[in-house]
């Protein structure tokens, strides 16, 4: 039996590191590819020009302003997708599911409804919308974070409902509420702290879909990082490619950074620490 045991589990390990290397060949070789291209001059030998020319921030900017533009764009509307999208989220899908269970049903569906339209569909809705945005706010890139929360929605909603489910909001919210606490710190010191990998796992994929996203800034005729690299691409093939693997080892960078926002937690529990401060007032 313990032999069985034995060779069940080399099996088993074996599999499992034919599925990780397979793995990492699909994904690596493309990325290697792309590193090899832009190592290569028009001879064919190999170079580090292009890296060195877009290492000269200074030059590069002068040389390639809608690169410049459209990085500053992405991350300020990574930034503000993730703000609106948390703060549209959380406190709905609280309230819904501590007062109103029986909407959860129809706040679903509208979350989930983004992933049935196309993207040339949903610009052709939001482009009346987008007139008047323009009119009030300006033509600002930035702008467009409202169409990506529209498009992070379906994607968010299963993570922070996850969340939800994992913890009796009920329970905790009513404990709170009994020491004292306004709905704005059971939001904030109780609701949040036991949803913070659910808001962390939302955040990445909306910093994620944001960074990639450019169907949406193409039709809508504003400069994101995607859209620069398209342009870049026109002229330049090579500083367009190495701008594409930079930016997905600086999305890499960021959502790994993003997993240890708030450090590590206190030990005791938001309520604990609520009913202290009510003891100690």
């Amino acid at each position: 039996m313990s032999g069985q045991r034995a060779s069940m589990r080399r099996r088993q390990n074996l599999f499992r590191w034919v599925v990780v290397s397979l793995t990492l060949v699909f994904f690596g070789l493309p990325l290697f590819s792309m590193l090899e291209f832009t190592t290569r001059d028009s001879a064919g030998h190999r170079t580090a020009a292009t890296w060195s020319a877009l290492a000269d921030f200074g030059a590069i900017s002068t040389r390639y302003p809608d690169l410049r533009d459209g990085f500053i764009a992405s991350i300020g509307l990574a930034v503000l997708t993730v703000v609106i999208m948390l703060v549209l989220l959380v406190p709905t899908m609280t309230w819904v599911r501590l007062r109103l269970p029986g909407l959860s049903r129809t706040v679903e569906f509208v979350c989930l409804l983004p992933l049935t339209v196309p993207a040339i569909v949903l610009v052709v809705g939001l482009t009346p919308v987008y007139a008047w945005v323009t009119y009030f706010l300006g033509g600002n890139a930035i702008w467009l974070s409202f169409a990506y929360v529209v498009l992070v929605l379906p994607y968010a909603y299963r993570s922070l409902d996850a969340g939800l489910r994992a913890i009796d909001v009920r329970t905790l919210s009513e404990a709170a509420r009994s020491l004292g606490a306004s709905w704005t710190t059971v939001m904030v010191r109780v609701i949040l702290p036991n949803l913070r990998t659910a808001v962390l796992s939302a955040s990445f994929l909306a910093v994620a879909l944001t960074l990639g996203e450019f169907t949406i800034a193409s039709l809508f005729s504003r400069t994101n990082l995607q859209v620069a690299m398209y342009l870049i691409g026109k002229s330049d093939a090579q500083i367009s490619i190495a701008v594409g693997l930079a930016s997905l080892v600086f999305a890499f960078a960021i959502l790994f950074a993003m997993s240890f926002v708030g450090g590590q937690r206190n030990s005791a529990s938001p309520l604990t620490r609520l009913r202290r401060r009510k003891e100690t007032a």
